[in-house]
Formats: C-alpha cells, sequence, structure tokens
C-alpha cells in the first residue's frame, strides 16, 4: 500500500510518502521553492517522493491530508461571528483564500497533482499524535499534543498502543498555549509561525519578573494543565495581528520594531513566558501521567519543538523515556496523516520509522558535472583524506559547508546539511552569527557530539538524535566548548551515532583524535532568511555569500580562497531578513 501525506496552505509545508508502513520519502516544500515556511501545496516535495521511490502519483493508492477543512472553516466562520464588526476586515481577507482553495483540497489536489482517486482527511491533531508515536520507537506510550491550532483543538492527549491511537480529550481554540506563545514572539518583534524559537534563544538572558503578571492577567492555568486565555489582551481571534494596545499598556511599552535593538525589558519578557509556558506544560503532562500511567510519553505539534520545555520534562522524571517528533510542526503532519492512514486500512503492526536518508540527496556524478561545467576548482581525494584535513582546518579555525547524504526532514540539520566549527573557540558563535548566518546574536549553537561520548559532556545519559532536547553542560566541560555552551549553560544537542551519519561521526572522531574534543558546533547550512541548502548550486551560492571557508560536496572538497572571484560573484546571494 503506497500513501502520500501531504501538509499545506498554512505554514511549512511537506509531503511524505509511506510505502508498506514505512516512511520511504519526506522533504518540505520550502527547500524546493527557496520561500522560508512556504505554504503552498508541495508540488516539488510530492514530485521528490514520488521519484526517490521509482512511481508516479497514479501508483498511490491514497492521499492523505493531514487536517480537516470543513471543520476548520466552521471554526473560522463561528470566531468571526462572535466578533462581527471587529472580525469584518479580516473576514474579507480570508473569505476569497477559503473559498477559492483551502475549502477545495480534494478538488484542489486533483487538478494540481493530477491525482484522482480517493483523497482521506485526517484531524490536525491526530495527524501529531500519529507522527509522534508511529515515528517513535515505543509499542505503548502516552501522546501529548501541543501547537496553536488545527481545527478546534489547540492541545490533545492520549494513548498510542501498536497500531492504534485514542485521543482522550482535547483543549480548544481560542485557549491555546501555541498561539500565547506566538501572541509573546510578535510583541516581540518576531515573526510569527517562524520566530518562536528566538524568544526560546532570548529567554536566558533575562529573568521571568512578569511572569507573575501574565499568570494574573493574560492566562488562568488549570490543575490539569489546561488554559484559558484573557481575550481582552489580544487581537488574533479577530484581526491580523496578534495583540493591541491593551496588551502594550499592561507592560507599559508597545511592540517591539522588528530589527530593532533587544533591551533588558525584551529579555525579561521573554524569560518571563518562556517560565510560564514550561509550567504549563510541565503541569499537563503530570495530568497525562496520572490519567494514562504509561512510562513513556511522545510529544508534538509546534510546541514540542522547544527543546527547553523537553529538556525540562526529562529533568522532571515523570516518565522513563521522551520521544518528540523530529517534525513536530505542521511538516510532521504529512508524515502523520500517511502512518495514520496506513495502520487503520491495513491492520499492520506498528513498524519502527527511519527519520534518516528520506530526503533529497545527489549523485557524486552529479556534483562531478555540476563543478567541471561552472570551471570550479576542487579536491577529489579519499573521504578518509578529505576528513582529517577538514578536522585539521576547523582546529585552526575554519568554518565548514557539509553537504552529504540524503537531506534532514524538518527545522534541524543533522550534520547532512549542516555548518560546522570549533566549539572550543569562544568567539565562534559571534563569528558565526555575524559573518555567516547574518543573524540577532544571542542565538544560540548547537553541539553534536559523538554517541558515545555524551555522558562526559552532558546530562544526558541516552541518545539526541534530532536536537530536540536541551541538556545542561557538565560543569568540568562549560569553558572547554563555550561556543555551544548556552548562557544558562545548556545546550540543544544532536547525539551523532556511525550507524546513521557515518561521514559526520567520522569528522566528529578525526577532530577528537586532534583536540580530544568529541564535539562539533552545529548550525543548519543557509543564510537568515533561506532555507537549508537543497541542492550542490545552493551549497555553492552560501559558500560564496557568506563566511564559510570550505564546502565538503559529497567526497568533493571547494576551499573559498581557490574560487575566482568571477564564480564568487556569479553565485553570490541577496542576504535577506526574516
Amino acid at each position: 500500500m503506497k500513501i502520500l501525506g501531504i501538509s499545506c496552505f498554512y505554514h511549512d509545508a511537506a509531503a511524505a510518502l509511506v510505502i508498506d508502513g514505512v516512511l520511504k520519502a519526506a522533504a518540505n516544500e520550502e527547500r524546493f521553492t527557496g520561500i522560508k515556511h512556504d505554504p503552498e501545496l508541495p508540488k516539488n516535495a510530492v514530485s521528490f517522493c514520488l521519484k526517490k521511490e521509482g512511481i508516479n502519483i497514479n501508483d498511490v493508492d491514497y492521499v492523505c491530508f493531514y487536517d480537516k477543512p470543513l471543520t476548520k472553516f466552521d471554526r473560522i466562520i463561528t470566531g468571526y461571528m462572535a466578533t462581527p464588526i471587529r472580525s469584518f476586515g479580516s473576514f474579507l481577507l480570508a473569505a476569497p483564500i477559503w473559498l477559492r482553495r483551502k475549502l477545495w483540497v480534494g478538488h484542489v489536489i486533483a487538478k494540481e497533482l493530477e491525482y484522482h482517486k480517493e483523497t482521506l482527511y485526517v484531524p490536525h491533531h491526530l495527524s501529531h499524535a500519529a507522527g509522534a508515536f508511529f515515528g517513535s520507537p515505543y509499542d505503548e506510550a502516552a501522546i501529548l499534543t501541543i501547537d496553536g491550532v488545527g481545527e478546534w483543538a489547540t492541545a490533545s492527549y492520549g494513548i498510542g498502543h501498536n497500531n492504534k491511537i485514542e485521543l482522550l480529550a482535547e483543549m480548544h481554540y481560542p485557549h491555546s498555549l501555541g498561539l500565547l506563545y506566538s501572541a509573546f514572539t510578535y510583541y516581540l518583534g518576531f515573526q510569527v509561525n517562524s520566530a518562536e524559537y528566538k524568544v526560546m534563544g532570548l529567554a536566558p538572558y533575562g529573568k521571568p519578573v512578569y511572569q507573575n503578571l501574565i499568570e494574573e492577567k493574560i492566562v488562568r492555568i488549570c490543575n490539569d494543565g489546561s488554559i484559558y486565555l484573557n481575550l481582552d489582551y489580544f487581537t488574533f481571534h479577530y484581526g491580523q495581528t496578534m495583540t493591541g494596545r491593551k496588551f502594550d499598556k499592561l507592560f507599559g511599552r508597545p511592540r517591539r520594531p522588528s530589527e530593532s535593538p533587544i533591551e533588558p525589558f525584551h529579555e525579561n519578557v521573554a524569560a518571563s513566558i518562556q517560565a510560564t509556558i514550561e509550567k504549563i506544560v510541565l503541569t499537563m503532562a503530570r495530568h497525562v501521567r496520572e490519567k494514562t500511567n504509561l512510562s513513556k510519553l511522545c510529544l508534538s505539534g509546534g510546541v514540542a519543538l522547544n527543546s527547553t520545555i523537553n529538556g525540562k520534562l526529562i529533568q522532571l522524571d515523570l516518565f522513563d523515556e521522551i520521544c518528540a517528533q523530529p517534525a513536530a510542526g505542521d511538516a510532521g503532519g504529512a508524515v502523520g496523516a500517511a502512518l495514520y492512514a496506513h495502520y487503520q486500512l491495513s491492520g499492520d503492526r506498528k513498524k519502527v520509522q527511519p527519520f534518516f536518508g528520506i530526503g533529497p540527496s545527489y549523485d557524486e556524478s552529479e556534483i562531478k558535472k555540476f563543478l567541471d561545467e561552472n570551471g570550479i576548482p576542487y579536491r577529489d581525494e579519499p573521504i578518509a583524506t578529505q576528513l582529517s584535513f577538514l578536522a585539521q582546518q576547523i582546529a585552526g579555525g575554519a568554518i565548514v559547508g557539509l553537504f552529504q547524504g540524503a537531506m534532514e526532514f524538518g527545522p534541524r540539520a543533522l550534520g547532512f546539511r549542516s555548518i560546522v566549527a570549533d566549539p572550543r573557540d569562544d568567539h565562534m558563535k559571534k563569528k558565526i552569527n555575524e559573518a555567516v548566518k547574518y543573524r540577532e546574536p544571542f542565538r544560540p549553537f548547537a553541539p553534536a557530539v559523538l554517541r558515545e561520548k555524551v555522558a562526559e559532556y552532558f546530562d544526558c545519559q541516552g541518545e539526541a538524535p534530532y536536537m530536540v532536547v536541551n541538556y545542561i553542560v557538565r560543569e568540568n566541560k562549560r569553558q572547554i566548548i563555550p561556543a555551544v555552551t548556552h548562557v544558562d549553560n545548556s545546550s540543544r544537542i544532536q547525539t551523532v551515532a556511525e550507524k546513521d551519519n557515518p561521514l559526520f561521526y567520522k569528522l566528529i572522531r578525526e577532530f577528537e583524535k586532534l583536540t580530544g574534543v568529541p564535539v562539533l558546533l552545529n548550525t543548519s547550512f543557509n543564510l537568515r532568511g533561506y532555507p537549508i541548502v537543497n541542492t550542490p548550486q545552493e551549497a555553492l551560492a552560501t559558500l560564496c555569500s557568506g563566511g564559510i571557508d570550505i564546502l565538503l560536496l559529497e567526497r568533493f572538497l571547494l576551499v573559498k580562497k581557490d574560487v575566482s572571484r568571477d564564480i564568487l560573484r556569479k553565485f553570490l546571494l541577496n542576504k535577506k531578513i526574516d
């Protein structure tokens, strides 16, 4: 059975192909279009998934959508009717889009993908739950999903057992943890549905001095973790913005203009909302543990990408094991919808899913042809020689781009499309933020550590392969790896096992041989405002446009100082600001 999962029309569109219960291919549409968080029908991602497995759209048995459009439209219209005068402008903007496109998902798929079989629809939070549980290694687990909003649900919990999922309770719009966090993202001058992670990164610089104010005036937290928002402080339920004048008055300052300086006030606001969100999620988790009596927990929904919260959950010791889906946001809904449809239609027993090796990749012959045709100088030596050279250069201060293997699915770069550097250099964080990523100086970088050495450096005893959990850096290692130790002594770590990523594992080993440190700084291979690079051409353009010194394209090594100015100008990118 071949099932194609699709998520789109809101943000982070993606496609995933499941064949006989195994995830074979998945990709974010943004990687093909160059539009960050591209919401449109993922035609390119679908084409990739089909091509990877050598099939066409007519070979697919079912297309499965991660949402129920009619139910979502009902929620939107009901919301507009509750505030008819204030909602009128938003209604005029939204109605044509819904009536022309979003309501007719099956027709759009039939027309634009030329697919004329049945389209199935899985409720949004059930798609999240299925992606979390069926993507986990567990035969039985509790499930917790938290995001902005699906149809009506904004959070849910339930149980996964073998090939079945039962959701036990939901929290409904407009009371939403994700929208609460997004409102503060907006107030702090960052982009909603895109930059919530910036609030998470900014929070450790401040103090939660406004937490009591938030919990007294803005949000009421119930014993089970459900919440009630005081809608007087928000505008998202009727307008095109998240907060308004009453919100500004409560905090005594207007919304921060984008790109303006960040002050201690903004740091404190970020710390305060992060503390409130942590308190709510931990309360939810306690309730889920009590109601399910299960020792394993699966997490999904956009809030599950808050790695600080995930780290606090692990420290709480409520559950023996916790698994957050690598693509916990809307993109992962494509995977969840497809897997859910497979198990309900087939009755098969649950299988362990791969999350490596499912993205786009390029043959060495394709890369060589591209380099030769453009007259780009490169070194073509045995990969062991290249890795030894790269380790030496990194230890000497070079910044290296890695483009190898199949691209990661989801928002985290895991060594396949990564920029890596020396974590021992205290100035490396500032250097990469300014000269490579062109981004805010408070943004932290993640460490990639050999799986067998993780406990020596971090408060982590197991695997953390997907960079979705923050752990504390051990006190005796903080001065050794300052570039990946955040201001609160935490790190969003990635454990690297040879079976998952042989080349990246060997590179870290080579670096360890030289320095004694089995850790590399790892960040996504992109410039600010652009998605993670997908093609060799994009990788070269990023080399030409930023402060990267060396690029490894599979086995071909490019040193920037060897590339002519004409080639650099030819592939230069225009820097974007997101």
